[in-house]
């Protein structure tokens, strides 16, 4: 990706190790786009996020929306068994 700079090289770990993670929590693609629709709303005037503020939005959070989730059956019963 951009891997010709530090900034570059970074930025491309860091989304490397979100996919990663996502893949991990069995989540779909469509995640980057539920936290790339998300972040802008926590920013504040000088354009900073609070990291304290965005644990519903880590890959683990039980709270992500539906279209989060890849639709397997031991995934939907643990998040059933959670809301119970």
């Amino acid at each position: 990706m951009f891997h010709n700079t530090a900034k570059g090289a970074g930025a491309s770990a860091l989304v490397y190790s979100i996919s990663e993670t996502a893949k991990l929590n069995n989540l779909r693609p469509y995640y980057f786009r539920h936290i790339l629709t998300e972040l802008p709303k926590y920013r504040d005037k000088k354009g900073n996020i609070d990291p304290a503020k965005l644990d519903h939005l880590m890959p683990w959070a039980e709270e992500l929306p539906e279209e989060c989730w890849k639709p397997r059956r031991l995934n939907i019963t643990v998040r059933q068994s959670r809301q119970s």
